[in-house]
């Protein structure tokens, strides 16, 4: 037991002074990369809404035709 407590002691201070390294300003950017993927997130999350919202605005348009049929509509005061 007393080698590993030598072991950490001598060991321990030099992780942790390796964990503790700031980086250098240069070395911190996020990139061209990281740029894309965020702009291809961005056009998809926009196709997303575009394609619920002609979804919902069918769904309401065939509600309003009568497409589906009485007894699926909820009941009034049922909880």
């Amino acid at each position: 037991m007393n080698s590993l407590s030598a072991l950490s002691a001598f060991w321990l201070p030099l992780v942790a002074a390796q964990l503790d390294r700031v980086p250098d300003a240069k070395d911190v950017t996020a990139g061209w990369v990281a740029f894309w993927v965020f702009i291809a997130l961005a056009v998809a999350v926009a196709l997303l809404g575009y394609s619920l919202t002609r979804h919902l605005r069918k769904a309401r348009d065939n509600a309003e035709l009568g497409v589906f049929d009485s007894h699926d509509e909820p009941r009034r005061g049922a909880s």
